[in-house]
């Protein structure tokens, strides 16, 4: 237990008072926000989410695109002991619809941009639909600040919603513990912050991006929320320059478009580029260094663990002369310091170094569980231990190297894609026989979506039958007819054949 320090927007206040003028958010190259009135518009809005008749405990969600309105939604929950639902903007209309009732949120922030979406698919559930902005919005902030409320280490922070291998997300309960952790292994073992520092949010704050807003408020160091609310590798090297001393977290893909990018890199560079989300090719990871030097970052995590299962720093990336050099930057590195990590057979055993098993972990980071969903928490969860799904090996240095998903989830993007999800909406249409969706190595992509079927439908027929009902980047790029899929003796599609069929 962490006894009264507990509540993550204690370290806001603490900034408030003690680094009052710091730049806190920014938008572009201005400064939106300082820490002093970030500290005042969290105790406000907490004030005003309790006039609006919300509990200790009851959710509020978030789905907007970037916008530095996002800092001061996610504390001032907090700051009432209320947990915060950050929703994927890109979502389609019935997968938010999904997440606001199955979390039972009583009020959404939305972006202005989602406004009509979500008011078309927002459940009877949801109390109070606030646009950021808007009149409604800045009503909440006119009554007096409130004192932080106490909050338990186990009481729940952040509701993340990850991709279900059944078609519906699960709600992974991180509560003030898990990012309490998460935020302390932050600065000691993936990038030390302080008060003159910044964090570039270019990737989407509903998922990792966000989660790094912690440590940074933690150091008092600024939030700075491009203009064009998202990734334009021009634009990030210009506020690089602008911003001193900035990081960002990135996906693969976003890294590679920024090694290529033939605008001029930022002077005298950043801070760290933390990578994490999907696999990094050796190749790409080598042509970043030589791009941006020594600041590349690797992790390795989960919505279920976030950002906290392994670590490759900058020091054991950039070290070219160390003789395992390659095989440590085809690793995701060791374990992060907030977690114990094993690999193990199916009977949860610890195997030894060198053999191949599934990546378990355990910890203060870990989630407490899915949300209304005690049967995938006791199968998750199983003796304890975080079960990822990932297959991997540990060599004697304590080296982990991923070598393949057992959920079969495909990661396009930096986004995580089920295939089963997918499947299931091609299956809707009558002329579709049999599904089966695997991800393709892509170099821009790291995989894009491959359906293989057996079917008497069009491409056409079937892009649009899936932007009925998944978000566009789910949609798969490419689609092979075949007269009959692989199987078992079992009648099991098997993926393995799939993938060695579409390898060839």
């Amino acid at each position: 237990s962490y006894g009264s320090l507990v509540n993550l927007a204690l370290w806001l206040e603490r900034a408030g008072k003690a680094f009052p003028d710091n730049p806190a958010v920014a938008l572009g190259e201005k400064v939106f926000q300082r820490y002093g009135k970030l500290s005042d518009r969290a105790g406000r809005l907490a004030g005003g989410l309790q006039r609006l008749g919300l509990k200790p405990g009851d959710r509020v969600a978030i789905c907007s695109r970037n916008r530095p309105e996002y800092v001061e939604a996610m504390y001032g929950p907090w700051w009432g002991a209320f947990s915060t639902v950050p929703i994927d903007a890109k979502l389609h209309g019935t997968e938010i619809s999904y997440i606001l009732e199955n979390s039972g949120a009583k009020a959404c922030f939305v972006g202005p941009e989602l406004e009509s979406l979500i008011s078309q698919h927002a459940p009877k559930s949801l109390d109070h639909l606030v646009v950021f902005g808007g009149p409604a919005y800045e009503k909440i902030f006119a009554g007096n600040s409130i004192s932080i409320r106490h909050t338990k280490p186990d009481d729940l922070a952040w509701l993340f919603y990850t991709s279900g291998t059944t078609g519906r997300p699960k709600g992974a309960m991180l509560p003030h513990r898990s990012l309490y952790a998460m935020a302390l292994a932050y600065h000691s073992d993936i990038d030390p912050a302080s008060s003159s520092d910044a964090i570039i949010h270019a990737a989407p704050m509903s998922h990792g991006s966000g989660i790094y807003m912690v440590p940074h408020v933690l150091a008092a160091a600024c939030n700075i929320i491009p203009e064009t609310g998202g990734f334009d590798p021009p634009e990030i090297f210009r506020l690089a320059n602008a911003w001193t001393g900035s990081s960002l977290f990135a996906a693969p893909t976003m890294v590679n478009r920024m090694t290529n990018c033939t605008a001029n890199p930022p002077q005298p560079g950043f801070r760290a580029i933390i990578y994490g989300g999907g696999p990094m090719y050796v190749e790409d990871a080598r042509a970043a260094l030589d791009r941006f030097g020594p600041c590349l970052v690797q992790i390795y995590g989960q919505g279920e663990s976030p950002m906290t299962i392994t670590v490759c720093n900058r020091h054991t990336i950039a070290d070219k002369t160390h003789p395992r050099w390659l095989e440590r930057l085809a690793s995701v590195g060791i374990a992060n310091s907030a977690v114990d990590v094993r690999v193990a057979d199916t009977d949860n055993a610890k195997l030894p170094t060198g053999s191949t098993g599934e990546v378990l972990v355990r910890g203060d980071a870990v989630m407490k569980g899915y949300w209304k969903n005690s049967d995938a928490t006791t199968e998750t969860l199983e003796g304890g231990w975080l079960h990822t799904g990932d297959i991997g090996s540990f060599d004697e240095e304590g080296f982990l190297t991923l070598k393949d998903r057992a959920k079969d989830v495909i990661i396009s993007g930096g986004s995580n894609i089920y295939p089963r999800e997918v499947e299931e909406v091609l299956l809707k249409h009558p002329g579709v026989r049999e599904a089966s969706v695997i991800g393709r190595p892509d170099p821009e992509w790291g995989e894009i979506l491959v359906a293989y079927i057996v079917a008497q439908a069009t491409e056409l027929e079937l892009d649009a039958l899936c932007l009925q009902h998944i978000a566009r980047f789910k949609r798969p790029k490419v689609y092979v007819y075949v007269e009959e899929l692989p199987k078992n003796n079992y009648g099991k599609i098997v993926k393995t054949r799939l993938r060695e069929m579409d390898s060839t």
